[in-house]
């Protein structure tokens, strides 16, 4: 199905480029947490992969894509050793590293549910690894820096929710027999526009209804934390 909407060296230059950005924010946040050159590197591979490899894992397609072509592995590498080098004008175009980093999601939310599908999953179990395989890496990477992931936190804007809206596009499209390179890039689209849009409006998802607790998070201008009372 992945063959029939993009012709295959589309499909790897284009998993190359989401890989880059993923592994930029990986190796971005490493040089944050003050990590060494490995801790820099490991960051970014698994930034980079983490999603791909629990989704290929799930699925039973071993060995995973990640360790099959050499080049996923060379791109995080890349990526870690421009930042290692230049990080401060990284960090000088993050607005533009997010972009692409949004431009990634939508594409891996897609291509990982067509993937997952094509693997014999149902609909929903496929769509729900399309979401993994979108965020799954920034999951782990926040984990091992010893961060609360960002997927889970309310101070953060909206991450999961475009690519949930992308991957379950496609699996409407699956179920109606609509898959085609044009649905498939409606969808890659829609989630990219909708994490655009949260990041320029900082839109974020609810919490608990009626909650009555003080809540203590990291400011980030100042690096001190403050209590914000509900």
């Amino acid at each position: 199905m992945l063959q029939d909407l993009f012709t295959p060296s589309v499909q790897h230059a284009l998993d190359l480029a989401g890989i880059f950005v993923f592994a930029i924010s990986g190796a971005l946040l490493a040089v944050r947490k003050n990590f060494d050159v490995f801790g820099i590197a490991v960051l970014a591979e698994v930034t980079a992969l983490g999603g791909g490899l629990l989704r290929d894992l799930i699925i039973g397609a071993v060995p995973p894509a990640a360790f099959t072509d050499l080049g996923y592995f060379v791109m995080p590498m890349v990526a870690a050793a421009l930042v290692f080098f230049l990080h401060p004008e990284v960090e000088r175009i993050q607005t533009g590293v997010n972009v692409f980093d949004a431009a990634g999601l939508g594409l891996f939310c897609v291509t990982g549910t067509t993937k997952a599908y094509e693997y014999g999953l149902g609909l929903t179990a496929s769509a729900a690894l399309g979401l993994a395989t979108a965020v799954g890496g920034g999951v782990l990477r926040d984990i091992i820096a010893n961060e609360v992931p960002s997927l889970v936190r309310w101070d953060r804007d909206l991450y999961a929710v475009p690519a949930m809206v992308g991957a379950t596009m496609v699996a409407l499209c699956i179920k109606f027999d609509a898959v085609s390179a044009v649905t498939s890039g409606i969808a890659v689209v829609t989630a990219f526009v909708l994490r655009l849009l949260a990041m320029r409006y900082h839109w974020r998802a609810p919490r608990a209804w009626n909650r009555r607790s003080t809540a203590v998070e990291p400011d980030d201008a100042a690096g001190e934390f403050k209590a914000t009372a509900q």
